[in-house]
């Protein structure tokens, strides 16, 4: 499946020693833009007691927000899209982080797999984004892409709080039977199921192995950051904000969702004489910068089918998200988008 590439990388290894969310954020988001050209780095971090939602993602309808807060925890919200994920110390994040030239999925997926494998578990990739064993999720992925810069990061789970991760997220009926499961814990399991002496300490030097052996030994010794190390107040502002967090709620005239293979829409829309004045859609589709085009695309239109399609259809995109724009206009044009 995974292809070996030659080993010519300028590589380092951070480990955060903070579990605060806003600040692990804030530090991911400064190295991405620290970055030099051809180098990878393997950011190594943990959060606890965290709910972390997708870029575009409705902050109320994706986590029990008041129970999470009353009980300590934290709402966290990061660049990339995808959906909502619970952190707790028995989870490990990654963050590769790279000049966008050196971006390569199957590679650095393949860290994480003979990472994993290092235990004698035998874990692979399936669906959109989620590393699984036996049909399991222990890891869910994101991904983000700006200018000459790209981030792919996710969740190990190693023996997290199960009960708390069902507590506190709020995962939509459409997404749980699109997955054919009953529920949110029928769908994950923790990597201690199948090796019950594995710790984080334990996949932290195996991720760092595999990470060395597949691109190459750092001629720098992995660096250790704390809360004091870097001054990242500005981006933890940023991280901790109410307007990041939750931002602005507005009363929609119109509300309609949906459910597609590549994620969820929740498309909210404003008039003023029939013109859309504010256009808002909700999603845990990956590809971010796409989903907020797309909100864009619809301001200033007048609230027609034909003119909302014509609005999508020019928009420039990749191959890739060609599929979404068709799906959202076959959307538009069927029976069940009432306007």
């Amino acid at each position: 499946m995974f292809k070996l590439l030659n080993q010519n990388y300028d590589t380092r290894i951070v480990f955060s020693k903070s579990f605060d969310p806003w600040f692990n954020l804030a530090l991911e988001e400064h190295l991405l833009r620290e970055v030099k050209q051809g180098q990878v780095i393997l950011y190594l971090w943990q959060n606890q007691n965290t709910v972390v939602i997708g870029r575009n993602q409705n902050a109320w309808k994706e986590c029990r927000c008041t129970e999470l807060e009353q009980a300590g925890g934290k709402l966290a919200r990061r660049l990339s899209g995808g959906g909502a994920v619970f952190h707790d110390l028995g989870n490990l994040n990654f963050t590769f982080i790279m000049d966008k030239e050196k971006y390569d999925l199957e590679k650095q997926l393949r860290v994480i797999l003979e990472a994993v494998r290092k235990f004698g578990i035998n874990a692979e990739f399936t669906g959109r984004n989620d590393l699984t064993v036996d049909g399991r999720k222990f890891s869910g992925n994101a991904f983000y892409f700006e200018r000459d810069r790209a981030y792919h990061h996710g969740t190990i789970l190693i023996n997290v709080d199960v009960d708390k991760l069902s507590k506190y997220l709020q995962v939509s009926k459409q997404k749980i039977v699109s997955k054919g499961v009953d529920s949110v814990r029928a769908r994950i399991g923790n990597l201690s199921l199948y090796r019950p002496d594995i710790t984080i300490e334990k996949m932290n030097q195996a991720l760092m192995e595999s990470f060395q052996e597949l691109y190459g030994k750092s001629s720098e010794q992995p660096l250790t950051i704390d809360n004091s190390s870097y001054e990242l107040q500005g981006l933890y502002q940023k991280y901790s904000s109410w307007e990041w967090l939750y931002g602005k709620t507005p009363s929609f005239d119109i509300l309609l969702e949906t459910r597609f293979p590549w994620g969820g829409i929740e498309l909210g829309l404003s008039l003023k004489n029939g013109i859309i004045n504010e256009s808002k859609i909700y999603s845990d589709a990956m590809n971010s910068h796409l989903i907020e085009r797309l909100a864009s695309a619809l301001i200033n239109l007048p609230l027609s089918k034909e003119t909302m399609v014509s609005s999508i259809r020019e928009l420039e995109v990749d191959k890739e998200d060609e599929m979404i724009i068709n799906d959202l206009v076959t959307w538009i044009n069927g029976d069940s988008f009432t306007i």
